[in-house]
């Protein structure tokens, strides 16, 4: 009943689940190791980012997981956040967070988490999809190459075996000209992931890691006006109506 204190309960709520502030720290980090050419100063600071093998990485390919990395986190710990939050308020930030963070945990196919793992990603792939989908349409709108970046969305997001980090990474490398996927050590086993934009997209290289945390900032802001916009609809619909 107290608006002030709803205010100030969304706001810590926000403060506590959007990592976009987080994200562009730990990538503009990897990346000024690597441009003072200390790779072992990356592949210690990679793991903040995500469960890669560094020790298997050159820096092209600490590169290349740090890209992928904002961009499935520009969806996961930002977009998809803001999206539930405009939805449900509280309870859908924090929900969100502790799906994504459950499957972050125990999600992998590992024989000891294998079903409350399998569990936890279906949840996970449910509860990301309208985050994952308005992460790529906006990586399309705000990328240098809104065309490269639908196009490799249509042509490469399916062919990736996660149904949300294919069109969220599918779209960041058409919109910065790049190539994503393919062969990749994960907890301590090899994948093989198909490769996203292979067409016309070139390698990732060290200065690419400040263009994503540029276009995830670009993302993130337009999420926000896009999910503020269209709770204050919505309120206002329910205004009327009453």
């Amino acid at each position: 009943p107290c608006p002030a204190a709803s205010v100030a309960l969304t706001a810590a709520a926000a403060w506590a689940v959007v990592g976009g502030t987080s994200l562009a720290r730990e990538a503009q980090a990897v990346g000024a190791a690597l441009t003072a050419g200390d790779i072992e100063a990356a592949r210690a600071r990679l793991p903040h980012l995500c469960g890669r093998d560094p020790q298997a990485l050159d820096a092209d390919g600490i590169a290349r997981a740090v890209v992928e990395s904002v961009a499935e986190n520009t969806s996961d710990a930002v977009v998809g956040a803001l999206v539930w939050g405009a939805a449900a308020g509280v309870p859908g930030l924090l929900g969100f967070r502790a799906v994504n963070t459950l499957d972050a945990m125990v999600g992998h196919k590992s024989p000891r988490h294998r079903r409350f793992g399998w569990a936890s990603a279906r949840l996970d792939d449910v509860a990301g999809w309208p985050g994952a989908r308005l992460t790529a349409v906006l990586a399309a709108a705000a990328g240098p190459d809104p065309r490269g970046a639908v196009r490799a969305w249509r042509a490469d997001a399916r062919r990736h075996p996660s149904p949300n980090a294919g069109p969220v990474e599918a779209s960041f490398a058409g919109a910065l000209g790049v190539r994503l996927g393919g062969t990749l050590s994960y907890g301590g086993r090899v994948e093989h992931r198909p490769v996203l934009n292979g067409a016309t997209g070139r390698a990732v290289q060290v200065p690419d890691i400040g263009r994503a945390v540029r276009l995830s900032r670009r993302v993130g802001l337009l999420a926000l006006g896009t999910t503020v916009a269209a709770r204050l609809l919505v309120n206002g619909l329910k205004g009327r109506g009453k």
